[in-house]
């Protein structure tokens, strides 16, 4: 059985920062990532960022995958497992881990927990038609394997990630016939929204897919407008003849090793689904357990970044590092974080978060 200071579970952006802050306070670090790469959703992601040149600002997504990644495995606190997987979490704190079919054990003194998020989907008649995919999906063939998923395309769900998924398939060359939201306001960043309504891509709020058709392959769907109550208004089916639906309907967060590791959660809807209760460093219930990013609430790499910057200072701080300059550096990344949660585009991640921290309370 193998033994680490510090465990971290995913290479995305809360990764990659949780194992870089951590390290830099002088703990030992093992980073775990399923897949052969670094990065998590940052490598699919061409567009820009925008905001503060802390926050990478007009730097692209897997160019931000390759600095921080770069950043990481030059750092010689910190030891990389890439192509592994984590399979569970046992009673005594020991994780198991399995790589191209061999397996082992490994116990940490503190764990971080980046899994990330998973897609939403959809159920309706013949929602199983090949090319039917999620848009994490359809980034993954285009962005990382370059892959067209199609010719046609119609994106059901116009929050940020439909409408970037959308322009980066305009970018590509494929013609996108609508963008179909069941809700009556559209959830993205309208500076995203505008790009593509500029390309002539038409978003139809208060609509919904009724189902899909097709033999072997999808060839088209039935779209109709909605009441409040998401119930179809006779009379307004349309068709739409395309050969790929990409489905973008909300992520939820990865959270089974945090319910084996007996982490007390809560389901709050504004924050994807069920997620651990944690204090303002994203240590869970369970001492020496953290999370940081898509795990602990969905919400942009921005703020993912700055979770797991906390919660690699906080796990160093337990573990005796890094005490004189904890107490400066976290309230930074506080600030930092509250900030990028200011204004309208962050409501939903405060309400949720309120409610999490009555469930906390509640709890104790």
């Amino acid at each position: 059985m193998d033994k680490t200071e510090i465990l971290i579970v995913g290479s995305g952006p809360a990764g990659l920062k949780g194992a870089l802050a951590a390290a830099g306070q002088g703990a030992r670090v093992t980073l775990v990532e399923r897949d052969p790469f670094l990065g998590g959703q940052l490598v699919k992601q061409t567009h820009m960022f925008f905001g503060s040149k802390e926050h990478y600002a007009s730097e692209r997504g897997f160019k931000i995958a390759e600095k921080l990644g770069k950043a990481v495995k030059e750092d010689p606190n910190i030891n990389i497992y890439e192509n592994t997987t984590v399979l569970g979490y046992y009673e005594d704190g020991v994780l198991s881990l399995e790589k191209e079919g061999k397996f082992s054990t490994i116990k940490p003194e503190a764990l971080i927990m980046a899994t990330g998020a998973q897609e939403n989907t959809l159920m309706f008649p013949n929602c199983d038609l090949p090319s039917i995919y999620g848009a994490g999906a359809v980034q993954t063939l285009m962005n990382v394997h370059g892959i067209l998923p199609g010719k046609k395309v119609a994106m059901l769900g116009a929050g940020n990630i439909g409408v970037i998924v959308s322009y980066q398939l305009l970018q590509a060359g494929v013609e996108v016939l609508a963008i179909i939201e069941a809700l009556p306001n559209i959830g993205a960043y309208h500076v995203h929204a505008s790009k593509v309504r500029r390309m002539g891509v038409p978003i139809w709020t208060s609509h919904t897919v009724l189902s899909a058709h097709g033999r072997e392959t999808l060839e088209k769907i039935t779209v109709a407008e909605i009441d409040a109550d998401f119930k179809p208004l006779a009379g307004t089916e349309k068709e739409l003849e395309v050969d790929v639906l990409c489905i973008a309907v909300g992520l939820t967060p990865l959270t089974e090793i945090l319910f084996q590791a007996g982490c007390r959660m809560a389901y709050i809807p504004e924050l994807g689904g069920h997620v651990p209760l944690c204090d303002e460093t994203l240590e869970t219930s369970v001492k020496n357990i953290f999370v940081a990013g898509d795990v602990s609430g969905i919400e942009e790499a921005s703020a993912a970044m700055v979770e797991g910057t906390l919660a690699g200072l906080k796990a160093a701080y337990n573990l005796g590092y890094g005490r004189d300059s904890y107490g400066e550096l976290v309230k930074a990344a506080r600030l930092e974080l509250d900030a990028l949660r200011r204004g309208p585009a962050g409501e939903k991640i405060r309400s949720g978060l309120e409610r999490l921290n009555l469930a906390g309370k509640e709890a104790s």
